[in-house]
């Protein structure tokens, strides 16, 4: 995997892919990438993020769910970006996250950490894609999992 030529994609691009917004967006930043097959992306994790008012209070936790979600954010910007690359119209449709297997919860996400989202694909089907994901803080394997994503035109 390369770095992406030039620079990163950044939280704008992002946000060009990407209809969710603060503060459902979990990815700040895309690192490095290998059209759809795999990339890295970067999720700041701060404490003034809402959850962490009830997820804990005393001991704040980043919810694994939203760990999961953002390995879904992280794989549909690399199929949209590639489809931009490759000047494909089905930019302006929109991934659906699908299904989570095999998800493993190894170690806490807590404020402060920044959490490296790395994703790789393990099939295409049409427009519908399965990636797997690892989150590393530190270097340390913090969750894991497979999702399935569909790409789909809503006006269809």
């Amino acid at each position: 995997m390369d770095k992406i030529p030039g620079s990163s994609i950044t939280i704008t691009e992002i946000m060009e892919f990407l209809p969710h917004r603060y503060p459902f967006l979990l990815v700040d930043r895309v690192v490095e990438m290998d059209g759809e097959k795999s990339g890295v992306g970067i999720k700041n994790v701060t404490a003034s993020e809402p959850w962490f008012t009830g997820h804990f209070p005393d001991n704040p936790v980043f919810p694994g769910v939203l760990i999961i979600e953002a390995i879904a954010q992280v794989s549909a910007v690399l199929v949209m970006q590639n489809a931009k690359d490759e000047g494909n119209p089905m930019v302006t449709k929109t991934i659906y996250f699908m299904t989570a297997d095999k998800v493993r919860f190894r170690n806490p996400v807590t404020p402060g950490d920044q959490m490296r989202i790395h994703v790789t694909q393990i099939r295409r089907r049409g427009m519908a894609y399965k990636f797997k994901g690892e989150v590393f803080v530190d270097g340390k394997l913090m969750a894991e999992g497979e999702i399935m994503a569909i790409n789909h035109d809503p006006e269809a």
